[in-house]
């Protein structure tokens, strides 16, 4: 499968403003200059969907994009504002938390968080306290290791497996995970085809 199209919808700031739940969706989220809009792109094979930017916590609201991909199908790709570090008042850091935890939890048409953790790093506290969240949400998602194309192929497995191993420690079954670099495309067909498998279920519940 591949995107045939990726049109942007609209930028909403709490869930209420979303679009009507009539389709797949599926939403990108990650520390602060983990190359979310980087990967999103890739995926959509478009320079420009999602707004790349040097300084962190640019993305501050829920952005949908409307999808179609090479199966005929239409569903939604959702860019998340990023947790952790970013230049923003306290205020406002709270305010991002409280929009992402009402859209992540109640959004019903959710089918996949796709969680980004930086590949070139060992496991970070904040990315797993995040993840270990989500469990206690019941909250299906899968991680994506980002920026392969920046450590060797050796490092980049070795991180990955740190962080699943330190998961391991809470959790009995570890979640879907793709190693990907926007540089080299490395994961992009791997990601699209969970989406189609995903989409395909989705349809047969709902036809």
């Amino acid at each position: 499968m591949e995107i045939i199209d990726a049109t942007y919808v609209i930028s909403s700031p709490s869930l209420d403003k979303c679009p009507a739940p009539d389709r797949p969706e599926y939403a990108f989220i990650g520390r602060s200059n983990v190359g979310k809009s980087s990967l999103i792109n890739m995926l959509c094979n478009k320079k420009e969907v999602a707004k790349i930017s040097s300084s962190p916590g640019k993305t501050q609201l829920i952005n949908h994009f409307n999808i179609l991909s090479s199966d005929k199908k239409k569903w939604y790709l959702v860019d998340l504002p990023g947790y952790g570090f970013a230049k923003v008042s306290q205020s406002q850091r709270k305010s991002w938390k409280k929009m992402i935890e009402e859209y992540v939890r109640k959004r019903e048409n959710l089918m996949t968080l796709f969680v980004l953790i930086d590949s070139r790093h060992s496991p970070q506290k904040l990315d797993l306290d995040f993840v270990n969240q989500l469990g206690e949400w019941q909250v299906p998602f899968a991680l994506a290791f980002t920026k392969a194309d920046k450590t060797t192929q050796r490092e980049t497995a070795a991180h990955a497996k740190e962080f699943l191993e330190a998961m391991k420690e809470t959790w009995q079954f570890l979640p879907r995970h793709f190693v990907t670099s926007a540089i080299k495309h490395t994961g992009s067909k791997q990601i699209l085809t969970y989406i189609h498998d995903t989409n395909t279920t989705y349809n047969q519940q709902t036809d």
